[in-house]
This record gives structure tokens, C-alpha cells and sequence, in this order.
């Protein structure tokens, strides 16, 4: 499965919330040093209830707007 995802880092809480076809992630994670997208597999794979290992970032690593890809959904 594909999702396209917006992401705001340095928020106060975690959270998801659905706008239209994409996802908008907020994460108290700092963009810094790649923390940013750490948080954002770790949250991703609790919400969708999958291991790590099984979400990856193809596109937009240094980017806001991201897609991921997530296998067994």
C-alpha cells in the first residue's frame, strides 16, 4: 500500500489525521539528523500495527510531503 503523507515536525503530541487522500503526521520529533523520519516508521508501523521493518520512505526523505510504502496492508 502507498500513502502519501505530510509531516509536521516539532509538534506538541503525536498524532494522525486524514485530509482528503493524504495523511498529515505531526510528530514531537525535530526534523533534525533524520529523528524527524525515525519517529515518523516507528509511529506509522504502531498505527498500522505492522513491524518497522515492513514501512520504508520512497519518496521525499528530506521533504515534508512523503510517500511510503507499507507491506501487508
Amino acid at each position: 500500500m502507498r500513502i502519501n503523507i505530510k509531516v509536521i515536525a516539532s509538534a506538541k503530541k503525536n498524532l494522525i489525521k486524514e485530509e482528503g487522500d493524504i495523511l498529515k503526521v505531526y510528530l514531537n520529533a525535530p526534523a533534525a539528523d533524520g529523528k524527524a523520519n525515525k519517529a515518523l516508521l516507528a509511529f506509522l508501523a504502531k498505527y498500522f500495527k505492522v513491524s518497522k521493518g515492513k514501512i520504508e520512505i520512497i519518496k521525499g526523505l528530506k521533504s515534508r510531503n512523503k510517500t511510503i510504502m507499507i507491506e501487508g496492508i
